[in-house]
């Protein structure tokens, strides 16, 4: 009777751990009540986004904390590049709200960025074959394993992650005038200010602290290479950023966060 009821317990359990539900934690391609949808797309459809000017959203320009980090969505794109991790989400949120109050279309070219202004645009590159779209920013994430940006169906389809799931990607802001048209923000500025992290002779330092402000939620960090008498200086900064209040904030963030280096510098070589 003593073995019965182990066995009977057993099986209680192992009926248990197969039913339970937990939150959907993105995993390889997608989340895993999540994929893409039934039949194919016909890619020559899809069109990239067409950058023109658009006031901001109401909603998802303001700071927010996710799974106990804050973010702190920037004023401006403007200077704005980035590298890392993309992933992309479909048939699970097609036609559910966005942070901007729009509703998620898997089908069209946009994506979610956790600091990007809503809406914004950027061109996306995937890195290991070069190919590029352009995406307008109209949600917020990706939260978790370090990505910079959540693709739609679309878009992935477009830079060919959707069966690896992620991909390695640069993301370059696209600035919009008044007239409608776009141009690159890599174009040289006056004055822009940063957030300084670190400078480093050594690149494997700056990525290890442009990691650990990553995982901070602080995803604006990007590294700069310079050169100076023959000699390389790897420089990890946030920004540009553009309103006083804003930085202050920021600084003040950062060296409660512990990083007592963080200092500002206005940059007028870009």
């Amino acid at each position: 009777m003593k073995w019965q009821s182990v066995c009977c317990w057993l099986i209680i359990l192992m009926l248990s751990a197969c039913s339970s539900t937990k939150a959907p934690s993105k995993k390889g391609a997608y989340y895993l009540d999540d994929g893409p949808p039934k039949g194919s797309v016909d890619l020559a459809s899809v069109k990239d986004a067409v950058p023109h000017s658009e006031p901001f959203s109401k909603t998802g320009n303001k700071p927010y904390v996710v799974f106990g980090k804050r973010y702190v969505p920037l004023k401006s794109n403007a200077g704005f590049k980035q590298k890392g991790t993309a992933s992309w989400y479909g048939k699970k949120f097609h036609g559910k709200r966005t942070s901007s109050g729009e509703a998620y279309d898997m089908y069209k070219m946009t994506a979610a960025h956790t600091v990007l202004p809503i809406p914004s645009y950027a061109q996306v590159t995937n890195i290991s074959n070069g190919r590029s779209v352009i995406v307008r920013v109209n949600d917020r994430g990706p939260f978790k394993h370090n990505r910079v940006m959540d693709l739609s169906y679309a878009a992935a389809l477009k830079l060919d992650v959707v069966k690896t799931g992620t991909g390695q990607v640069e993301i370059i802001a696209i600035s919009t005038n008044k007239a409608g048209s776009k141009k690159a923000i890599s174009e040289k500025a006056e004055q822009q200010v940063f957030i300084q992290m670190g400078a480093f002779s050594n690149q494997d330092s700056a990525y290890k602290l442009q990691k650990r402000l990553l995982a901070d939620g602080y995803s604006s960090a990007d590294i700069e290479r310079v050169g100076k008498n023959g000699l390389s200086l790897y420089r990890v900064r946030l920004g540009p950023l553009q309103k006083q209040d804003d930085i202050d904030f920021i600084l003040g963030d950062l060296q409660h966060a512990g990083y007592a280096d963080a200092h500002i510098i206005v940059d007028t070589t870009r």
